[in-house]
């Protein structure tokens, strides 16, 4: 396994893929994992953040206070016409290139694009690729992969 974020990563995923439910979805405690990996809590906030995001396919909620808690659900989508709408519809004006591979990454894993095609969109959305300025390489970025989406949805 690599680094540490990876595998708390791969741990709650684990966790999220034994769930027995209709509906993966799991709490935790922050800081009980914290203690698990022998790491700071906001190591695991970084792994929320970066690993367990709307753009790869999970909704994090908070609840805070003594019995706080974490609920990770891994979203599920009834079509691939669901899924592509839904992502068309998280894009802004702009979105940067690690938003932008998150949300490719989950239509690969969600077999709406093969691998070779992922591939291809990484090389073009790519900021050596998209040789301007910011923010005109963001709002480029969201026009292309508008536009991705939009031709998948068909």
């Amino acid at each position: 396994m690599g680094n540490l974020s990876e595998e708390i990563e791969y741990y709650l995923k684990k966790r999220l893929a034994k769930n027995n439910d209709t509906k993966s979805i799991i709490k935790i405690q922050r800081n009980k994992i914290a203690k698990e990996f022998n790491c700071v809590p906001s190591q695991i906030n970084y792994v929320l953040k970066t690993r367990f995001n709307m753009e790869n396919g999970y909704i994090v909620e908070s609840q805070r206070g003594g019995g706080g808690y974490i609920k990770i659900t891994k979203v599920e989508h009834g079509s691939k016409l669901e899924t592509l709408k839904l992502m068309r519809n998280q894009l802004g004006k702009g979105i940067s290139q690690r938003k932008t591979l998150n949300i490719l990454q989950r239509l690969y894993e969600e077999e709406i694009i093969t691998k070779r095609e992922k591939e291809l969109l990484e090389a073009i959305i790519h900021r050596r690729s998209l040789n301007i300025d910011l923010p005109g390489r963001d709002v480029l970025r969201a026009r292309i992969l508008r536009s991705t989406l939009d031709v998948l949805a068909k």
